[in-house]
Parts: structure tokens; sequence; C-alpha cells
């Protein structure tokens, strides 16, 4: 059974700032620029500079600014722009490789679904429906959201709750529900799925972080 984790990208992942990188000048547009009345007075600053610097340096007037004075007002408000841009693509591109991890999880987690209460056999963890039984046991992972009919074990969910401690989970009581995506540590169970396919946590958690609206900033708001 595949160990999938949901590891923490680096925020210097080259597969999230190669495209960051192409995306802060792709954003340029004025029709993206425009959703951002902060940005978008800046870059109309960035433009009017740049000219302003163009005709000082092929057709200088008397009384115009040193070019040097010019070019580094053009330079940084550019550079503004540009790194906000960046900002934003930035933390869409860890939203985006967030819901990939997401999915290559419950790609590759396989179950040991009970047939007749006593056979095993293989399966993906997509193939599972609501009532199967499934056994799990120690390094391996809950395959869906489901019930502990049988057994105790120690559960690792920081996959998905982030809560480094292991907590317990047994048949019986308030604490026999476990989810999908989490991590068995030790000893056996056999869990009752209770979510269809779609409908586990892990399915909703992919559909918010892909559907979700990066939150604006105040100046962006403003």
């Amino acid at each position: 059974m595949a160990d999938t984790r949901l590891k923490e990208r680096s925020l210097f992942d080259p597969e999230i700032m190669r495209p960051a990188i192409w995306d802060s000048f792709r954003k340029l547009t004025p029709r993206h620029v425009i959703k951002n009345p902060v940005m978008f007075v800046v870059e109309i600053g960035s433009v009017l500079t740049s000219l302003i610097l163009l005709r000082d340096l092929f057709a200088p007037t008397p009384g115009s600014q040193p070019l040097w004075f010019t070019f580094n007002v053009s330079f940084w408000l550019w550079f503004t722009v540009v790194f906000a841009n960046f900002a934003e693509a930035v933390a869409e591109g860890r939203g985006k490789a967030q819901a990939a991890t997401l999915r290559k999880m419950r790609k590759e987690t396989n179950a040991r679904r009970l047939v007749n209460g006593s056979r095993e056999e293989t399966v993906p963890a997509s193939a599972l429906r609501k009532g199967d039984t499934v056994v799990v046991e120690a390094g391996e992972i809950i395959p869906g959201d489901g019930d502990v009919i049988q057994g105790i074990a120690s559960v690792d969910e920081s996959a998905i709750t982030g809560e480094s401690a292991p907590v317990i989970r047994e048949s019986g009581g308030d604490r026999s529900a476990v989810t999908g995506g989490t991590k068995v540590l030790s000893d056996r169970i056999v869990v009752r799925i209770t979510a269809s396919p779609g409908e586990s946590f892990l399915d909703r958690m992919i559909a918010l972080v892909e559907g979700a609206e990066r939150q604006k900033t105040p100046n962006e708001i403003a």
C-alpha cells in the first residue's frame, strides 16, 4: 500500500518558482492588472516614466530630469508591479501543488477489502463504496472515511489535520471515526467505509483547494 503523505512544499520549490516567474510577466496585461486598482495605477506610472526615459534618452529637452533619476523611478515602479504579480503567482502555484499532492494521495492508496467477512482482496481506494469493510495494519494508509468496527490502533492524522501527536482510534464510543489519508502507526483495525466516492473528507479538501480564491490583500481591496 502506498505510503503517500501530504508534504509541505518548500517556498522555493523549482516546480512552483519557474511558472511563477513566467506568470509574473504574463500578468502585466492591463486585463489582469486592472483587477487590482493600486497595481494598475503603479503600472500606468511605470509606462509613463519609461516613455519619459526614452524621450530624455533620444530627444533630451532643457530642464529635464537626469537620466539616472528617471531610470531609477521607472525601474522601481516596474519592479513593484512584477514582484506583486510574482507573489500572487507563487500563492496560486502552491495551491495547485497542494491539490495535486492530495489527488496523488487518493490515486496511489490501495485498500484490503474484506469479501464475505473473511477473504481479503486488494483494490484501489477509489473503488471502495459505502458499507465496504477494509483491514488496515501498522504502516498502512486508511483508504477512506469510516468507523472502526474491530480493534484499536494509534493513528497519525498529521497528513490531514497537521497535528503531529498520534491519536487512538477504537471500535465503539466517540473515538471510532477515522479519516481517509491518515496512517495507522500500530496494531490492526477493521474499518467500515461511511463515505461514497467523491464525498470523503479528502475529496472535499481537494475541491476546496481547487475552488478557493486567493484572499485579497488590503491594497487590492482599496
